[in-house]
Order: C-alpha cells, then sequence, then structure tokens
C-alpha cells in the first residue's frame, strides 16, 4: 500500500432522522443499519482500507464517541481518533486533521468521507477513488466525488461542472444549493449536474494552502498548534482553542471560493443512508414490499413498511401500509414513510414532554 494515503473518516454526527435507533449518546454510524452484522462504521473503514494502511486512517469524531470508535474499530489506536470537544461543522475538524497529517506526511494524499454511507459496487469506488488520488497526487486540486443523480432528488447539493471537459475529471462551475423539484428537473435535464456525496480527496499541501488562501482566522488558530499536534500537548491545545473557531462547512470555507474544484463523476451505486426512507430503498423486501431488519414478522393487509426491532422480535402487524416501526428498548415509533423528514421534529418534541434521554 501507498505510504503516502491518509484518509479521515467522518464519525461525528447525530443522525436524529433515524430516531429511534440513533440517539446522540449512540448514532447511526455506531449501529447495524442494515442487518449486515457489521455498524456503518466498521464498513467504511474496512473499505477504505482496501486502499489505505489502516493506521493512516483518521476517525473524526465528538469526544464523547471516543470509546465507541475504540470498541468497534479495535486495530485503530487511540492517536487515531481525531477528537471534537464540541460541534463546530466540517471546516474546522478538517482543518485540524490536515494539519495533523501535515505534520506526519507533508506528501499525503487523503480522502474524507462520511462514516454512514451506503455503497454497493466497493470496487468502483476503489477504482474512483485511486483515479482521484494520482490526479491529486500531480495537480493543485481540490476534488470532489459526484454522484450521477437517478432522479430529482431536493435533499442533496448538486455540483454543477463545465459542459465542455472531455477529461474524466471535470472542472466545477459551482455547488448549488438543495433545489426544489422543478429545479431538480432541470439540473438533471441539462446533463451536467450530479449529487453532491460530501466526499473529498487532496493533497494535504494543496486543502493547507486552500484554508490558508480562504479562512485566514481559522488557518491562523489551528496553525498556531502544529508544535503540539502528535504530541502529548494536543489535547489541552484542543480543548483551549476549538471553541474559538468559527462554525463553517467546509463547503462554504473552501470549495466554493476556490478555483481548483474538480469532480469525478461516480461509477458506483450510492446513498447516504439519510433516513428510514433511503435504507428501506436499499433493503430487501418480501412479496408485499416490506423491508424487515432483525424482527420475526406476521404481517397481514401490510405493505411498504419499513419494520426493524431488536434482534429476533416478533412483530405484528396487520391494515398498515407505508409505515415505519421501529421499537427500540423504551421507545416504539408508528410513523407514516412520507412524513419521515418530520421525525426530526418528533424526537425535540419527545424530548421536551419526556426527557433528554429519549433522545
Amino acid at each position: 500500500m501507498n505510504k503516502n494515503y491518509y484518509a479521515i473518516l467522518m464519525a461525528g454526527g447525530v443522525g436524529s432522522r433515524f430516531w429511534p435507533v440513533s440517539t446522540e449518546s449512540y448514532p447511526k454510524q455506531f449501529h447495524d443499519m442494515l442487518g449486515t452484522g457489521e455498524t456503518l462504521i466498521q464498513k467504511t473503514f474496512e473499505r477504505l482500507a482496501r486502499l489505505i494502511p489502516k493506521d493512516h486512517i483518521f476517525i473524526l469524531t465528538n469526544e464523547r464517541y471516543n470509546d465507541l470508535v475504540l470498541e468497534q474499530l479495535p486495530e485503530v489506536s487511540q492517536n487515531q481518533v481525531v477528537l471534537e470537544p464540541e460541534m463546530r461543522n466540517t471546516a474546522p475538524c478538517i482543518l485540524y486533521a490536515s494539519l495533523k497529517i501535515q505534520k506526519e506526511n507533508p506528501d499525503a494524499v487523503m480522502i474524507v468521507a462520511p462514516s454512514d454511507h451506503w455503497i454497493e459496487d466497493e470496487q468502483a469506488f476503489i477504482d474512483n477513488v485511486q483515479q482521484t488520488f494520482d490526479y491529486c497526487a500531480q495537480h493543485d486540486a481540490l476534488m470532489t466525488l459526484g454522484i450521477q443523480p437517478t432522479f430529482p432528488n431536493t435533499g442533496y447539493g448538486y455540483i454543477e461542472f463545465d459542459k465542455d471537459s472531455e477529461t474524466p475529471i471535470k472542472h466545477v462551475s459551482q455547488f448549488r444549493e438543495k433545489p426544489d423539484y422543478e429545479t431538480a428537473k432541470q439540473f438533471l435535464a441539462q446533463g451536467n449536474f450530479l449529487w453532491n456525496a460530501g466526499i473529498f480527496i487532496w493533497s494535504v499541501k494543496s486543502v493547507v494552502k486552500a484554508f490558508q488562501n480562504n479562512q485566514e482566522d481559522l488557518f491562523a488558530l489551528f496553525q498556531t498548534g502544529m508544535e503540539a499536534y502528535n504530541t502529548d500537548l494536543e489535547k489541552d491545545f484542543i480543548a483551549e482553542n476549538y471553541k474559538k473557531a468559527e462554525n463553517i462547512s467546509v463547503d462554504y470555507a473552501i470549495m466554493e471560493k476556490s478555483e481548483n474544484v474538480f469532480v469525478l463523476p461516480a461509477t458506483f451505486d450510492w446513498n447516504d443512508l439519510g433516513t428510514w426512507g433511503s435504507l428501506y430503498d436499499k433493503l430487501e423486501k418480501d412479496s408485499n414490499a416490506n423491508a424487515i431488519v432483525n424482527a420475526q414478522t406476521l404481517l397481514e393487509d401490510a405493505s411498504g413498511n419499513m419494520i426493524r426491532s431488536k434482534k429476533d422480535k416478533i412483530v405484528v402487524v396487520e391494515g398498515l401500509n407505508d409505515y415505519i416501526i421501529v421499537d427500540k428498548d423504551e421507545v416504539l415509533l408508528i410513523f407514516p414513510k412520507s412524513k419521515e423528514q418530520d421525525i426530526k421534529q418528533v424526537l425535540q418534541t419527545v424530548k421536551a414532554k419526556f426527557g433528554e434521554n429519549y433522545g
């Protein structure tokens, strides 16, 4: 394996739209959401390890999840777990981890990948990442993998690329916010729009330079810690300074402000597993289109349901169609699939009425 290859595995999110399984104390990336025997973070780690040395995969997460990471990824050492003392969006933590990697290896090329994505054709994913690594090793480029849209999705941001480009790697014209349905249809009709999956590839030199050029204050804040990084002094430096960082995404911080941004249209199937509905789409179904994880079921006049319970629990359903039915410890959720985006708000109402420990 190439000693210059690194990865930042993003594992700090809460995944509140997967409540009640995903909670603040035990978020979705640490659950076996697909019923495969592996959690999402375990699957992502093993996928990246096909190309990247395991000791070069850094796990970026909130400090409250440190023990969960080490428990689920026993091959990872403590110095590979990059801990955020508080939520500050993606730019500060990516800059922090990038500077740590730069101090260890100034010739590093790396991928930043979320820990909770579903990718079926892993070889196609590895081939695409290799292609972008080869490009970034030779060019000053900020790269992303764009997903070929299959329908006018309003839940994703889009990447518009140069229509005239005939090379596999395209120059990015602009990033577009999540559109309404009519705008999304126009994007697909134009043919040069991709879904933004939040997967980034670059050399450590290029990303650090991009922060230096576009986010002077943020860069200066974390640059002062260079002597402390990868030493016993790092924890104290971060505890004192991380809270001073601006709350800003890496997209706004550097990607939308830079000229040297490129995209490779991905050749693999992808799903961000952001909601129960997206999970339902990827699971096998019974003859009545019910997707079932863990449960043993007795179903009558029930179709199109997403059913999940604790292992081997018997779930009896009659007369329900297109519902999310999730049983977890003290919470039972029975909710229309068509209203799944409202689960986040329902969670807040439950916490307000019954207590924070339910979220």
